[in-house]
């Protein structure tokens, strides 16, 4: 009885050894993605300009479809941080990303154009979309910088208000 018990024991460790010492499951590697995918949480909350480099709001939501393909953004237009906003869907092939900073011409910048920037950077996991501070490539390949979509306010303003259904 006791070899019965000893010899179960070993069969046993030995099947236990053998899924502990296989192969993972192929998955995809975070450097394959890198550069070519963007994380949907950091969209969420990109601003959106027009052709003349205007504020007109920001991506409040990713619609996909059931494969997960995304087929429209939508947009907040107006109000006051997040209220009161004037929200509208948009198609998703539409809009076009840009992970170069935006030029500015407001007097916030702390250094004109051209001037020297720091050849090291610190990311804290905050975007800067004004381009005040951005150095020439994007550190971060998870996220736009900012998107385009060829509207005016007033023409998103003036679009259906998108609601969502419960």
């Amino acid at each position: 009885m006791l070899l019965k018990s000893i010899a179960a024991g070993l069969v046993g460790s030995a099947l236990l050894a053998g899924v502990a010492f296989a192969e993972p499951p192929a998955g995809v590697s975070e450097s394959s993605l890198q550069g070519s995918t963007w994380r949907a949480s950091k969209v969420v909350g990109v601003s959106v300009y027009n052709d003349n480099n205007e504020k007109i709001g920001s991506i409040n939501d990713l619609l996909m479809d059931k494969s997960g393909n995304v087929k429209a953004a939508v947009i907040g237009v107006g109000g006051f941080l997040g209220m009161g906003s004037h929200l509208v869907a948009v198609s998703f092939d539409q809009i076009k990303f840009s992970s170069e900073p935006l030029p500015s011409a407001t007097a916030s910048n702390t250094s004109p154009p051209g001037a020297n920037r720091p050849s090291s950077t610190t990311t804290t996991g905050s975007t800067a979309t004004t381009g005040s501070a951005a150095p020439m490539s994007k550190p971060n390949p998870w996220y736009p910088d900012h998107a385009v979509f060829n509207a005016t306010k007033d023409e998103l303003t003036k679009m259906p208000e998108f609601k969502y259904s419960e």
